[in-house]
């Protein structure tokens, strides 16, 4: 009966530590197509994977905060989100405002991130920056050196400044104690 038991309890054991979700980790992601990052964060809130903020996310890298629920989002102390007004090439090859994608891409936002725009006159031009103290009171934070488990060898994962790596979610979104 010992034997037993002690063979179920292996089993349980061998089976819980192949348990393990995928995480996407954010950095250096200067933006692009609004469309493009639409797309990319359909398919991840689809997916489950949790995200880990840990670096610049900026332009419409930061729909990730309205695609992807709020719970499966950490932020690192070196998240950085930027926020600007949308724009197209205008006729003479110059960045021009566009108040409808603008307006559109504000409200893909959650609104403790447009309250924070807001109080900064909204999205214009000119980069806004939310880091620090401000973001982790909108975020939960990421107790872990991400930083130090991402594989940097795969050219691929350089240029899409997105990766996947896979622990353990409680690992990636756990609380330190009040």
């Amino acid at each position: 009966m010992k034997s037993v038991t002690g063979l179920l309890a292996l089993i349980l054991l061998l089976a819980g530590v192949g348990a393990s979700h995928a995480v996407v980790r954010i950095a250096d992601d200067r933006g692009g197509r609004i469309g493009t990052y639409v797309d990319r964060y359909q398919g991840l809130r689809s997916s489950g994977e949790a995200v880990i903020i840990d670096g610049l996310c900026a332009s419409a890298c930061t729909i990730v905060l309205g695609a992807v629920p709020h719970d499966r989002i950490c932020v690192t102390s070196h998240a950085n989100l930027g926020f600007h007004a949308a724009w197209d090439f205008g006729a003479n090859g110059r960045a021009v405002t566009n108040p409808e994608a603008t307006q559109m891409l504000y409200s893909m936002y959650p609104s403790a991130v447009r309250r924070w725009i807001a109080q900064r006159g909204g999205l214009r031009p000119q980069m806004i920056f939310l880091r620090g103290r401000q973001l982790m009171s909108m975020y939960r934070p990421c107790y872990l050196d991400a930083q130090a488990s991402t594989p940097r060898s795969n050219r691929r994962d350089r240029d899409s400044h997105q990766h996947r790596m896979t622990m353990p979610i409680p690992a990636v979104l756990a609380r330190q104690p009040d």
